[in-house]
């Protein structure tokens, strides 16, 4: 039984400024790589030390050795100044060590409350007490500010809303460490603020910290002190208070970072795609695409920026064929789509890489190449039996042209860092030779250093004669690479900008002032 009120009580206010976890010369050695090399890491009580690095520098190994998941090589862990043996997620649980994994970790099937309190369940008499954690999940929920249902299965939410569940999950536990491991990847600007809220609250009762994200300024905004991993060794340590942005590139991938995110000028071509009043009604009235009309060019990057629920990611599944309430006129190349399957949009040009690539874009048991494989299999069979020559020289060149760091495509999928498992998921798409590519949320959970290759990627299609349809929520993201950029608002397009005329001013105003016309840019939908 829990005796504590996961909500409130949290330890006393902090008194003073000590170290209350090490990791001590930590080497991490798995077949064929060192993952980690001879690195130190220290928390302070009360603090946020937030961990920084690309995608395969280590961060998450550490975070798993300190979480009890994976032990070290070498090297050891201490735990207000005394040697620790962390041999299971139950030992680290009991010495008051939580953690919110980068991939939630959350069982679709069940109900928010019985996620939140899944192996720590509330008994009286041995039996479950469905009422007390009810309340105790109301109340976690409420603080994070949210309202949402604690009976409803967590399947049926949005993957913001499974974020906001995983985080309560940690801070239903008695924690005296929190690992949050890239915990506002799929969070709104508004909830990132609540979880700010949240964080310093803990800080303030003297919970100890270790934060991990890809997102620079926030990293700045809510750390106390400033670690940076890089291949596998630590290469810098830091107050927070003497860090800037160029610093943290720097450090992370050792070269400018002015030459990181670059935009080539390209030609745009003829009409490619052509829609007109999309829709996609809402159960129970209304509509959560309402009418759009837009068009897309051969060569052009057409950025789709919105506050979260505006429907940027609606969109791009109707035009993938996943939504087949879908109403509305398509036209590819000047030919109606009259498909509704996700099959036969990949067979007609247009293919997704979605939002969560660890749930709809790739299977975890399988390797990468047979992920890679999965939309085209049939351009790799003959009758009945798969062509492995031609295969592995289709995996392999993919391998070559997106930089996909992988010592063989026979690897399992699961061993690659995210940017290099999103590569992957962009090498699936481009095998089925698609003419219009839809990416939603390409950047979500990879490193700075992945994103300027993402970027690069979509470059190099752009200038192959690619549509290219961009969905983001990082403004500087759209802003840096769409040659034009429509912007939604509670299902219908609020404005409409060139490259040359769009500013953060515009993008935010259009975003939020609902269904009434944006200064500077069409409401129309047309994409002329």
């Amino acid at each position: 039984m829990l005796e504590k009120d996961p909500v409130l009580d949290v330890g006393s206010p902090v008194e003073a400024d000590t170290i209350v976890l090490t990791a001590h010369n930590i080497t991490k050695v798995f077949p064929g790589t060192v993952a980690l090399d001879d690195v130190s890491f220290n928390v302070h009580k009360g603090k946020v030390s937030v961990l920084i690095g690309e995608n395969g520098a280590g961060k998450s190994t550490l975070m798993k050795i300190l979480a009890g998941v994976e032990q070290p090589t070498s090297g050891k862990v201490l735990l207000d100044g005394k040697e620790i043996n962390l041999k299971s997620p139950l030992d680290a649980s009991r010495l008051g060590i939580g953690i919110i994994y980068q991939e939630l970790n959350l069982c679709l099937n069940l109900s928010v409350v019985d996620n939140i309190f899944l192996a720590r369940e509330i008994c009286q008499n041995g039996i479950i007490d469905k009422k007390n954690e009810k309340q105790k999940a109301i109340d976690l929920i409420h603080r994070l500010e949210q309202s949402i249902n604690p009976n409803e299965l967590v399947g049926e939410l949005r993957i913001g809303q499974q974020q906001i569940v995983e985080i309560a999950k940690a801070l239903a536990q008695d924690v005296r460490v929190l690992i949050m491991d890239e915990p506002t990847s799929a969070l709104s600007a508004s909830e990132v603020e609540i979880l700010f809220r949240v964080i310093r609250d803990l800080k303030a009762h003297g919970v100890s910290i270790i934060y991990i994200s890809h997102k620079l300024e926030e990293l700045l905004q809510i750390g106390d002190f400033i670690t940076v991993f890089r291949d596998g060794k630590k290469v810098a340590d830091e107050e927070a208070s003497n860090v800037t942005v160029p610093w943290l590139i720097e450090k992370m991938v050792g070269r400018n970072p002015a030459a990181l995110f670059t935009r080539r000028e390209h030609e745009i071509g003829e009409v490619l795609l052509k829609v007109e009043d999309l829709t996609l009604p809402r159960i129970g009235g209304g509509y959560l695409l309402d009418h759009l009309s837009f068009d897309l060019r051969e060569g052009e990057i057409l950025g789709f920026y919105g506050l979260m629920g505006a429907g940027r990611s609606d969109l791009v599944d109707c035009l993938a064929g996943a939504k087949l309430q879908t109403k509305g006129k398509i036209w590819l190349n000047g030919c109606p789509i009259t498909s509704k399957s996700v099959t036969e949009r990949i067979k007609a040009g247009f293919v997704l890489v979605p939002e969560d690539r660890q749930r709809y874009g790739l299977v975890q048991t399988l390797s990468v190449k047979d992920n890679m494989l999965l939309a085209s299999l049939k351009n790799y069979m003959k009758r009945i039996f798969l062509l492995s020559k031609k295969e592995k020289i289709a995996t392999d060149q993919q391998v070559k042209e997106l930089s996909i760091r992988v010592a063989s495509t026979q690897q399992p999928i699961t061993s690659l860092s995210g940017g290099n498992q999103q590569k992957v998921v962009v090498a699936k798409g481009l095998l089925t030779k698609p003419k219009v590519l839809l990416l939603d949320e390409p950047t979500r959970g990879i490193d700075v250093g992945a994103k300027s290759e993402i970027f690069e990627i979509m470059n190099r299609l752009a200038l192959q004669k690619y549509g290219v349809i961009f969905v983001s929520s990082e403004l500087k993201e759209v802003l840096a690479l769409s040659d034009r950029i429509i912007v939604m608002s509670k299902g219908a397009i609020t404005g409409e900008f060139t490259h040359d005329e769009a500013t953060e001013e515009k993008l935010v105003l259009a975003s939020a002032i609902g269904h009434g016309p944006s200064n500077g840019g069409n409401n129309n939908g047309s994409g002329n």
